[in-house]
């Protein structure tokens, strides 16, 4: 389960990718979504503030659930208490460069990997060609009728 820090990780994005052009929030989320399922993992990104009026962008994203911390408080004291308040710590992913919630991850004894590094990585596995499924005709064999076409073509007997 990956706990990210949703505009921490927008900054990072928006600062090492001068060439890539501006992302914006959902777009982040939808990137992510993928690299999700193509990884089968799921998680939460918590993003500052109450987010946009309309929300609809961040909707049907698979794997991950969007999260605002809305307003008194801020993205890394939700995801500090989501740490705190997960029965298995050790199973968790934080995403952020921030020292805050490194700390905290680790005090946990989750995983902290920083927001670059999570992006490159992510975009790396994203890039990679996507393999294809063997065809299920490989995995059942051949039927009695195909064994004996061979077999008759190459004149060999059962």
């Amino acid at each position: 389960m990956f706990f990210i820090d949703g505009n921490n990780l927008l900054h990072s994005v928006q600062k090492d990718g001068p060439d890539s052009g501006p992302i914006s929030d959902v777009q982040l989320c939808h990137i992510i979504g993928s690299y999700l399922r193509l990884t089968g993992q799921s998680g939460e990104i918590i993003f500052d503030g109450i987010g946009p009026p309309d929300k609809s962008g961040f909707d049907g994203i698979s794997n991950l659930e969007v999260f605002f911390a809305g307003s008194g408080t801020d993205a890394d004291t939700v995801i500090e208490d989501k740490i705190t308040a997960n029965s298995a710590p050790k199973r968790l992913t934080i995403v952020s460069s921030d020292r805050r919630l490194r700390k905290a991850a680790r005090a946990r004894k989750a995983t902290s990997i920083k927001s670059e590094v999570f992006w490159n990585n992510m975009q790396k596995q994203l890039s990679r060609k996507k393999m294809t499924k063997e065809p299920a005709a490989k995995r059942r064999g051949l039927s009695e009728s195909e064994t004996r076409q061979w077999l008759d073509i190459f004149g060999l007997e059962q």
